[in-house]
């Protein structure tokens, strides 16, 4: 019997919600193309397309979107919660502990009901970026900074961590990363939530526990490594030489490779495009960012190794004003309308993950009383 370490290449499911040509660098939610959804949609509306499989009617759309804000205040229990955790715990460590908590608010609790899977995403997509900005204040020692029901989903959300409205194009440009954000097909955050979810346990349990494997640094933490490795660079002068001992050392660069693109990641270019709007040209940050992906391109040309979105989305978050101990957090409040897309199609044909092992111990051990252990 052969092992199949990460099962690498093996299908566990079949799926509508997206698809990626990783040879093509392409990227479609429902059959949309990424690039349309980011240039035409938003947030919201493309998280109601996920879970539902279908763009929303204007009435839909606009009942979705009031159901969403009229969840975005948490509970003044949750607020107590958050004052009593220790001031330096992660923000991933919050928001995994209180996901689940949220459930105790939500009258729907059958995972087998469509009334759970509606007012479960409503919820969370409300008060998951209240608890997060919530946390960031109080992590600060700063006042908590109530909703604004006025303002879009992207404005909000950096109004509350911020403190102050941010322009309507910065907040257009948070939500178009949102989009990009929000869904890439079976990763190792999404294969969780769907073995949770084959237990029949509810929408909440499914992204707490997707948010714990998302907090890896292989996965949904590479962004803030990338930050922090950008931001210890002095002079783009200095590029080429700190690039070269990382390969040498064969260690590996943060925000470049992806293990199904084999070209540029689509959600990269458009990120990219995106920082070229809203940076001056001048900034420190941005230049060095340019200038080491224009060297590694030519580094690592012959392997084909390319940046994915971890690489310039924390230089673009930084310059929104979100701090790099949070950015991962912002992956999954992004994400969790594709997480819960993917337990709802699981559950029209659930099976229960109960996967196999080979034995390589040894048998009839005989047990050794503790006084006669050497």
């Amino acid at each position: 019997m052969e092992v199949y370490s990460g099962l690498a290449g093996i299908p566990v499911v079949k799926s509508s919600i997206s698809y990626i040509d990783g040879q093509k660098g392409i990227l479609e939610y429902r059959g949309i193309p990424i690039e349309e959804l980011v240039e035409k949609s938003n947030f919201l509306e493309v998280s109601y397309l996920l879970v539902f499989g279908k763009l929303p009617s204007q009435r839909e759309y606009d009942e979705f979107v009031c159901d969403v804000k009229n969840n975005l205040q948490i509970d003044s229990s949750i607020i107590k919660f958050l004052k009593d955790i220790p001031k330096d715990t992660h923000p991933m460590k919050v928001l995994q502990s209180i996901i689940p908590v949220l459930s105790a608010y939500d009258p729907n609790k059958d995972v087998l009901d469509e009334k759970h899977h509606y007012s479960s995403l409503t919820r969370l997509l409300g008060q998951v970026p209240t608890v997060i900005a919530a946390w960031k204040r109080i992590s600060e020692n700063k006042d908590i900074i109530e909703p604004d029901f006025r303002l879009s989903y992207g404005e909000n959300f950096l109004y509350m961590i911020r403190g102050e409205k941010p322009t309507k194009k910065e907040g257009d440009i948070f939500d178009k990363c949102l989009i990009l954000h929000a869904e890439h097909t079976i990763n190792a955050s999404t294969f969780t939530a769907i073995v949770v979810v084959s237990t029949l346990a509810d929408f909440y349990s499914c992204v707490s526990s997707a948010v714990g494997s998302l907090s890896g640094r292989l996965h949904g933490g590479a962004n803030e490594r990338v930050y922090y490795m950008l931001s210890q660079i002095d002079k783009t002068e200095d590029i080429p030489n700190i690039i070269d001992q990382k390969l040498k050392s064969k260690e590996r660069i943060m925000g470049f490779g992806h293990r199904v693109y084999k070209t540029h990641d689509p959600r990269a270019l458009l990120i990219k495009r995106m920082l070229q709007e809203i940076s001056d040209r001048e900034n420190r940050l941005y230049k060095i960012a340019i200038e080491f992906e224009k060297v590694a391109l030519k580094r690592l040309k012959e392997k084909k190794i390319y940046p994915n979105i971890d690489f310039y989305s924390g230089v673009l978050y930084s310059l929104l004003g979100i701090p790099p101990l949070f950015y991962t957090s912002v992956f999954a409040m992004a994400r969790i309308s594709g997480w819960i897309a993917h337990c709802k199609e699981y559950l029209k044909e659930n099976k229960l993950f109960r996967p196999t092992q080979i034995y390589d111990g040894g048998h009839n051990i005989k047990y050794i009383p503790p006084e006669k252990r050497g």
